[in-house]
């Protein structure tokens, strides 16, 4: 299940992250920002000090959208009772004391849904249930547990299972509407190279092998501190080679994992890598670069170049793709030229 986190405090995401991951996946919305379009599925849960009404208004602005979701849980510290009142006109179906409360009750929510719809697997579900999966293996690598194999295949089956059925277009589409950050990075990088794997005839276990590489190739930033992963602006010089750090440490996290071929290790670790030698870390050049690393590098960039960012919208599909038709001697032309059809169609 989703859990929408609306939230006037940054610092209170990483302790609810800790609290549902892995098995309800957390999507946030910092109150003031422009946050992420939220759909009638799922719990939403909302910790905002309401004793402020400049807050309080941008909260029931929010809220007009939201009228779909049928849960509202809101945490009101120390249950003051005009707060606790606040929160009720402002559409809460539960307040509760500590954010803690919040774990059974959303069980409750999900054992109740489950109960109605029989456990029905739609579109919607396969796309929580691949969430669910990059939650988990997102949070195990945060608390220094190993990455589980078995998440990531998950997570790449229900992306193959959706592109293949409804297309490229309509999974991008699903994702920038509900999911942002990191996540929404990972979703859309696996949709776009399952649909290039598709699209250029490969075989099942050929698009199973790049999705999965795809899937696994940002686990590094699980090592990265959350301010910089989630920090709204763009991101300054020492924290760019902050984050160039994670290839290494998404290789180093996986080279010991059971279940992890040498050409995933090699999508992970070197997804950056440009043919002239200009990527990063290892400074590879065309001859050493593989063809899996080669596809994968071409969906990292588009997905990059089309995702949603706080300081930017998403770049329009053609212009992303112009990009990359610009970018002769980095990446393989032959290969881009392949692309159009995903870039522009699918």
């Amino acid at each position: 299940m989703l859990v929408y986190f609306v939230t006037d405090e940054p610092t209170k995401l990483p302790a609810i992250r800790a609290m549902f991951e892995p098995q309800h996946a957390v999507v946030p919305w910092l109150l003031g920002g422009e946050g992420t379009r939220i759909r009638p599925h799922g719990v939403l849960m909302v910790d905002v000090d309401l004793r402020q009404m400049p807050r309080v208004d941008q909260l029931r602005f929010i809220l007009r959208d939201l009228a779909g979701i049928p849960e509202k849980l809101f945490v009101v510290h120390n249950l003051s009772r005009s707060m606790v009142a606040q929160a009720y006109a402002l559409g809460a179906t539960a307040v509760l004391s500590r954010a803690k409360e919040a774990i059974p009750k959303v069980a409750q929510i999900e054992a109740a849904e489950a109960a109605v719809e029989g456990k029905a697997a739609g579109p919607a579900s396969e796309m929580d249930e691949g969430v669910a999966a990059f939650a988990s293996m997102f949070s195990n690598v945060r608390l220094g547990k190993p990455v589980k194999v078995a998440d990531a295949r998950r997570a790449t089956s229900k992306i193959v299972q959706r592109v293949g059925q409804d297309g490229l277009s309509a999974w991008l589409d699903e994702v920038r509407r509900y999911h942002e950050g990191t996540f929404q990075h990972c979703l859309l990088v696996t949709g776009v190279a399952v649909g290039f794997a598709l699209d250029i005839g490969f075989s099942g276990a050929d698009v199973s092998r790049l999705g999965l590489a795809a899937t696994l190739h940002d686990i590094g930033k699980a090592r990265i501190p959350l301010s910089i992963l989630d920090k709204p602006g763009r991101l300054d010089p020492d924290e760019e080679e902050i984050i160039k750090r994670h290839p290494v440490i998404g290789y180093d996290l996986l080279k010991g994992v059971s279940g992890i071929s040498p050409e995933i290790l090699d999508g992970v670790r070197h997804h950056h890598e440009h043919l002239d030698g200009s990527g990063y870390p290892d400074g590879l050049k065309a001859s050493q670069i593989s063809d899996l690393v080669r596809l994968l590098t071409i969906s990292d960039i588009f997905a990059a170049l089309i995702e949603s960012r706080p300081y930017r919208p998403p770049m329009p599909r053609p212009a992303a793709y112009q990009i990359l038709c610009g970018m002769e001697g980095k990446l393989e032309g032959s290969l881009v030229r392949a692309f159009r059809n995903v870039a522009l169609e699918a």
